[in-house]
């Protein structure tokens, strides 16, 4: 099965078609008149689509269990055609459009079955995914790649040449995967006067984003969020609070980065751990949702 582990639960949505065409319009006004030999097509056909629904992780392999938390089927038909359409929610960290088609499928191939004794050419004409709602494959922000980037690592190790930095390039790769384009990078010691030197630089220089990685722990030397606390203007908890949650379902000392975020200004600042992992997580945490902070505040002209 895909490692979901990294992924955030989100609200998740999809709908999947199936359709029947039967042979004659009297097979129709069977149905319409309730006397199909083997009982209600339609009521039928709805508690097989729920229970498929329900057990598509048993059934398809690769797919994983997860929590239905809202399904629907609907009718119509059209002629010689029966529609089914088949709506699946849940909250989660994968999509449901595999249990939407299960439930669309098991539904038509019950409609089928009870249909041939009265109409030997009855078929299936086709099942296919409709919409697909929710989760980071459905985000559409073209516009970032026009965002000024700036990775700053700060380790003292690092910056001796006594350690090869992992987390910053790290970092680097997992923001272009986000679509960044435009990304400075440099290495500074934990110190406040080079912290200040770097972020005063970028702000002169028309960064968007600057995202330190390292010194955000409890030791005397972990200063980053210190050095940078005062130069926020305006403070957006909610990010590094969601990172240290997303952290804290994984690695139960994720609640001990002193992490902050917000803006200085213009320029969205992020103080993440320094770990490889710890990046990693973070990143998986908040993007790309954490990028829309630009389009409200070109939307309000901030």
């Amino acid at each position: 099965m895909v490692d979901i582990t990294y992924k955030s639960t989100t609200l998740r949505k999809a709908i999947a078609l199936a359709t029947i065409k039967v042979s004659s319009e009297h097979t129709i006004k069977l149905i319409e008149q309730r006397q199909i030999p083997k009982g209600d097509i339609f009521e039928f056909a709805r508690a097989s689509a729920l229970l498929a629904i329900k057990k598509t992780g048993d059934m398809i392999p690769d797919c994983h269990p997860l929590p239905v938390e809202y399904a629907a089927i609907r009718y119509t038909h059209s002629g010689l055609e029966i529609n089914i359409e088949v709506e699946v929610h849940t909250i989660y960290k994968t999509g449901v459009e595999v249990e939407a088609m299960h439930g669309a499928s098991v539904a038509a191939l019950v409609i089928y079955d009870m249909l041939k004794p009265v109409d030997k050419q009855v078929e299936i004409r086709g099942i296919r995914l409709l919409e697909k709602r929710g989760g980071k494959s459905n985000e559409s922000l073209p516009w970032i790649e026009q965002l000024k980037t700036a990775v700053v690592v700060c380790s003292d190790s690092v910056a001796k040449s006594n350690k090869e930095d992992i987390s910053g390039k790290l970092l680097f790769e997992l923001l272009e995967q986000q679509g960044l384009r435009d990304i400075a990078y440099s290495v500074i010691a934990d110190e406040r006067e080079a912290i200040v030197e770097r972020l005063e630089y970028y702000q002169r220089t028309g960064i968007d984003l600057l995202i330190f990685t390292g010194g955000t722990g409890l030791s005397e030397r972990d200063i980053t969020p210190d050095t940078v606390a005062p130069y926020i203007t305006k403070n957006i908890p909610g990010i590094m609070e969601t990172a240290r949650q997303y952290g804290q379902q994984r690695v139960k000392t994720a609640m001990l980065s002193r992490g902050v975020a917000g803006f200085a200004k213009h320029m969205l600042i992020l103080t993440l751990p320094g770990s490889p992992n710890a990046v990693r997580e973070s990143i998986a945490a908040i993007f790309p949702q954490v990028l829309h902070v630009f389009q409200v505040r070109e939307n309000t002209g901030h």
